[in-house]
């Protein structure tokens, strides 16, 4: 079970995963050694599973971030998924319930690398029955 400071402690990485133990510290009011040994402990209890940079897609060449739906035929589900994993250009993919059977975010360069990747990468894998891309305008949180 996790208690308040935890709960403290996992809001503030969550923040800023480079928040400084003594920061955390000072917040709690408890020795930066406490906070060192329960992040240890959430990170082994698995409830911290890593720490992940942020970046711009813009600023790395990529303009269009697409948030893309791909139904499949259900025999192909975990198929289609394992293929997916492998492209570079797919950042976060998830199986899900609802309008589509996976998700993916895609970073593209411009519209023409995203009809590229949808007809000729992500559209001819055995299985695939469509894909529904949806271009992220801004991100608000």
């Amino acid at each position: 079970m996790i208690d308040e400071r935890d709960r403290i402690i996992i809001e503030m990485l969550t923040k800023d995963a480079r928040t400084p133990f003594t920061e955390i510290a000072k917040v709690l009011g408890i020795s930066e050694t406490a906070v060192r040994k329960r992040v240890k402990a959430l990170e082994e209890a698995g409830i911290i599973k890593g720490y992940t940079l942020k970046v711009d897609p813009a600023k790395l060449g990529y303009h269009l971030v697409s948030i893309t739906g791909v139904d499949t035929k259900p025999e192909k589900i975990f198929e289609v998924a394992h293929k997916l994993k492998e492209f570079d250009f797919i950042k976060e993919l998830y199986l899900t319930s609802g309008d589509h059977m996976i998700m993916a975010e895609i970073w593209a360069k411009d519209g023409e690398d995203l009809a590229d990747i949808i007809s000729n990468k992500i559209g001819k894998i055995e299985g695939v029955i469509k894909v529904c891309p949806a271009i992220i305008l801004e991100k608000l949180k």
